[in-house]
């Protein structure tokens, strides 16, 4: 099926349906806002014919407010079990929730638990106020653990630097930038027909063969391209540090001054400026997080 249907994603907060396991107390994803791009120049550690040697990539700077944890979600067979939520009803304000009467479970009523999070889009200061809420996976030997783990974090504000490391492979969860209704030629890259074929040059040429007698879905069709749902997998996190240390010139076109802790990640990730990234801990690469040396991190005005 590839990437069908290509319809439009549901919401800009993009749900993640796999997470890895681990064995570490830690929260196995994050999420922040897409500020906009950049360039440096490192030494290359992988196993290409330029290892050694200096070398040149774009990279993707991402602007990660602290995520709170307001709450606690218990699964049994894949069914909510119930939600225990923090005592600070200053905490639950933010998000427009009120502090119900407690559905508290233990290790033992459930297979497994989830961090309940919002986000704190005020803090970067691009403009936006409504918090993401999101439910983020969490590392243990046993439920047991992540749960006296989860307990200890609730009411508190999680940072990027506590979940990932520089040199870490993440996936990338976003929503692609948004392209409207686009013909077959740039939707799906159909050839362009010569001029005198049947006076039209950007359509498809044929719907299918005879039979079946009907048009398949796998034909080439006119349609929404942009705005879906996309996971990008092992995108290396090349640094994280302080604001003072990125923001170019001017700030960053249409998004402004980074005012928090930042990701700068190798190559690109879906997306306009500022929207939504979901970081989760990757599911397809292991061993250990090598921080690269980065020589350069360009700062020149991006206007």
């Amino acid at each position: 099926m590839a990437f069908r249907p290509r319809k439009r994603a549901e919401s800009q907060m993009p749900s993640i349906g796999y997470w890895p396991s681990s064995t570490e107390k830690k929260l196995l994803g994050f999420a922040g806002y897409k500020a906009g791009m950049t360039h440096i120049t490192w030494i290359d550690d992988t196993e290409s014919p330029n290892k050694g040697n200096e070398v040149f990539a774009s990279a993707t700077v991402i602007e990660c407010p602290p995520i709170t944890v307001y709450g606690i979600r218990g699964y049994k067979r894949g069914q909510v079990k119930g939600d225990i939520l923090a005592d600070d009803e200053r905490v639950l304000r933010k998000i427009g929730m009120k502090k119900k009467k407690p559905s508290g479970f233990s290790a033992s009523d459930v297979d497994d638990v989830f961090a309940l999070c919002f986000t704190s889009p005020s803090l970067a200061g691009f403009g936006k106020k409504t918090p993401e809420r999101m439910e983020i996976a969490v590392g243990g030997k046993d439920v047991s653990e992540k749960l006296d783990y989860l307990r200890s974090l609730l009411g508190k504000e999680v940072k990027a630097s506590d979940v990932f490391k520089a040199g870490e492979f993440a996936d990338a969860i976003s929503v692609t930038k948004g392209k409207g209704w686009q013909g077959t030629v740039k939707r799906f890259g159909t050839a362009v027909q010569r001029r005198k074929a049947t006076g039209k040059r950007r359509h498809i040429g044929s719907l299918g063969a005879w039979h079946p007698g009907y048009v398949q879905y796998t034909v080439p069709m006119a349609g929404q391209m942009g705005y879906h749902k996309r996971t990008e997998l092992n995108k290396r996190i090349m640094k994280i540090g302080a604001p003072s240390e990125i923001n170019p010139k001017g700030g960053f076109p249409h998004y402004g001054v980074i005012k928090n802790e930042y990701l700068l990640v190798k190559g690109s990730i879906g997306g306009p400026v500022k929207r939504l990234i979901r970081l989760r801990k990757a599911v397809r690469k292991a061993g250990l997080a090598k921080a690269p040396e980065i020589r350069h991190v360009s700062l020149e005005s991006k206007q």
